[in-house]
C-alpha cells in the first residue's frame, strides 16, 4: 500500500514538473526553419546557376559545402544550439544537422588532443552515416545490376 501511494505522488510529481509541449507549434517551428535552410540553399543554387554559371552539379556541391560551413561556424559559435533548440527537427534533418553533430563532436573533445579528440570522436557521429551509407549504395547497386542482368532495368 505504501509503495502504491509512493508511485501515484511520484507520478503526479512527474507531471508537474514535466514540460507541457505543443505539437502544432512544434511542427510550425520545425517547417519554418527547415524550410529556411532550404530556401538559403536554393537561393546559393540560383546564385551559383545565373550569376556565375555554375553546371548545376557544380553549382549544387558550392551549396553544401557552403551550408556545411555556415553550421560549422554556427555550431562554433554556439548559435546553431539555439537554433535547434528554436526549429527542432527543422535544424536537424538537412546536411546542417549534420555538420552539427560533427562540428560539436570536434569542438567537445578538442581538449583531449588532435589525435584521440578530435580524430576519434568526430566519427562517432560521421562513422555510422559513412558506413551505412557506403553500405546501402553498395547493396541498391547490387539490386539494380541484378535488375539490368535480368532484363528488369
Amino acid at each position: 500500500m505504501v509503495t502504491e501511494q509512493k508511485k501515484q505522488e511520484y507520478a503526479e510529481y512527474v507531471k508537474t514538473v514535466t514540460p507541457k509541449n505543443n505539437l502544432a507549434l512544434q511542427m510550425a517551428k520545425a517547417f519554418l526553419v527547415g524550410g529556411i535552410i532550404c530556401v538559403i540553399g536554393q537561393v546559393i543554387l540560383n546564385v551559383g546557376q545565373q550569376k556565375y554559371g555554375l553546371d548545376k552539379d557544380t553549382a549544387g556541391s558550392w551549396c553544401a559545402m557552403l551550408l556545411v560551413l555556415a553550421s560549422a561556424v554556427l555550431t562554433g559559435f554556439n548559435l546553431y544550439q539555439k537554433l535547434v533548440k528554436f526549429g527542432g527537427a527543422g535544424a536537424l534533418v538537412p546536411i546542417t544537422g549534420f555538420a552539427n553533430s560533427v562540428s560539436s563532436a570536434a569542438i567537445e573533445y578538442q581538449k583531449e588532443g588532435q589525435v584521440y579528440g578530435i580524430g576519434c570522436k568526430i566519427f562517432t557521429i560521421a562513422g555510422p552515416v559513412i558506413l551505412y551509407g557506403i553500405f546501402v549504395s553498395w547493396v541498391l547497386g547490387l539490386i539494380y545490376w541484378a535488375g539490368s542482368m535480368m532484363g528488369i532495368l
